[in-house]
């Protein structure tokens, strides 16, 4: 399944610009993009941030047309079935399918672009 093509452009939270520098180095607003599959149930949903792996210390934007927030989820707990070692990268109870079930459409097209230009970098 493709991925989610959602973006919102979300202004850096109130407390972070009270602690920020001068006004003329102040945080700007920033894109994030959704990371689940495409057609998803409820909020978009993004991972800003991890602290190190511990439950809970993955910090997600969820956001839909009326609010965003930041929230500490965790990890999803599944493996994938063909390589174990690769751990879902979304959060605990995500919609849509796991994270190795997604593609994203623009990595996979500029992949395929390279791989033409340059194939004896893609063997």
């Amino acid at each position: 399944m493709n991925q989610c093509t959602a973006v919102a452009l979300l202004p850096p939270p109130e407390h972070v610009l009270a602690l920020s520098a001068p006004e003329d180095h102040r945080p700007e607003a920033g894109h994030v993009l959704c990371e689940l599959g495409e057609n998803h149930d409820g909020d978009h949903c993004a991972m800003l941030w991890d602290e190190g792996g511990r439950p809970g210390s993955a910090v997600w934007i969820r956001w839909n047309r009326e609010r965003a927030r930041l929230l500490p989820l965790p990890w999803c707990p599944d493996r994938d079935p063909h390589n174990t070692d690769d751990a879902c990268g979304l959060f605990a109870g995500h919609p849509s399918g796991h994270s190795w079930e997604i593609t994203d459409p623009t990595d996979e097209a500029i992949t395929r672009h390279l791989a033409r230009q340059h194939p004896h970098l893609f063997r």
